[in-house]
């Protein structure tokens, strides 16, 4: 079954309330065609013309995350809600992430069983970072700890806050370079940190191919010795306990780089709708399928990791 992990999702509704909420950063999100009505019928049109069966819905990184406890409980169940809604509508063509109400641990642990265990979510979303605090913080364990105990999925997706850096803020990189650093960091947090080794449970999704990581994968294990020696294995061997999906643009080096770096059974199809849109969006499905990648690697990656990972079902979905 061909699944597409990395779709965003978002309805002016929930747009709306964010605003009222004192969100600022919105816009880019609005008229791009990841709305309900009839961009979700164009949505779907697009999902058949590329054959993909499936997509994973995901509010990231407009994610409810909010200082004050109230907002950001109220904000995750009703985006939560919504997307039940939307798969409920279309059980053989979505299914999606949980949105928590962090930074507040014991509230996104509710959540987390709501979403999980009565909406019938496939795990949940996170940002690389939450209102600019690192996931590694001790004070984020718990929610690891929950994910663990269930053997449940997390994918990750940057927060867009340029690294909190003006270098790339100040520079309109926030996205083009921002972004993919975002990940780079989040993942070699988690990795020297020993999160999927502390967490063996817990199935953890980094996007846009890992960032840098497959171009870093030898340095950091030459360097992590004295750099960061609290490390509790080489770093190549745990960035291969995590999945990541391929989103890199149709750039068919960088899916190469991370097929050898990371191995075929660890990346994910991903697309980044809307943001990856008609031919493009076709062209992130088809460059996995390039003359110079193992078509078997190419199967794996288009067919079969997402569904092994995530639990799903084939015989409950309609071929396009």
């Amino acid at each position: 079954m061909r699944i597409d992990v990395h779709a965003h999702y978002w309805t002016d509704d929930y747009l709306d309330l964010l605003v009222n909420l004192g969100r600022t950063d919105t816009d880019a999100q609005r008229g791009q065609g990841a709305g309900g009505g009839a961009e979700l019928d164009a949505r779907l049109q697009l999902m058949d013309r590329a054959g993909v069966d499936m997509q994973i819905l995901s509010a990231a990184p407009l994610l409810p995350h909010f200082a004050e406890r109230d907002k950001a409980v109220s904000t995750a169940r009703f985006v939560n809600d919504q997307y039940a809604a939307v798969v409920a509508a279309h059980p053989d063509r979505f299914r999606a992430f949980a949105a928590l109400p962090m930074p507040h641990v014991e509230e996104s642990i509710a959540e987390m069983g709501r979403a999980l265990d009565e909406l019938g979510m496939v795990g949940v979303v996170l940002n690389t970072t939450i209102l600019d605090r690192v996931l590694v913080e001790p004070e984020f364990a718990p929610i690891f700890a929950e994910l663990d105990r269930r053997g449940a999925v997390l994918y990750l997706h940057p927060a867009g806050n340029s690294v909190c850096t003006p270098l790339i803020a100040d520079h309109q990189q926030t996205w083009m370079v921002g972004a993919p650093v975002e990940d780079t960091i989040s993942v070699v947090q988690l990795i020297t940190n020993g999160i999927p080794t502390r967490y063996p449970n817990l199935k953890i999704i980094n996007s846009h191919l890992g960032g840098a990581l497959p171009m870093l994968l030898q340095r950091l294990d030459n360097q992590y010795g004295w750099a960061a020696p609290e490390t509790p294995e080489l770093p190549s061997i745990t960035a291969r306990r995590m999945w990541y999906d391929t989103v890199g643009h149709g750039h068919v080096p960088a899916l190469r780089a991370a097929i050898d770096s990371l191995g075929a059974d660890r990346l994910l199809l991903g697309t980044d709708f809307p943001y990856e849109a008609g031919d493009i969006f076709v062209r992130a499905i088809d460059f996995i399928n390039d003359p110079s990648i193992d078509p078997a690697a190419a199967k794996l990656i288009l067919d079969g990791n997402a569904q092994a990972l995530l639990g799903i079902d084939s015989g409950s979905v309609a071929t396009p």
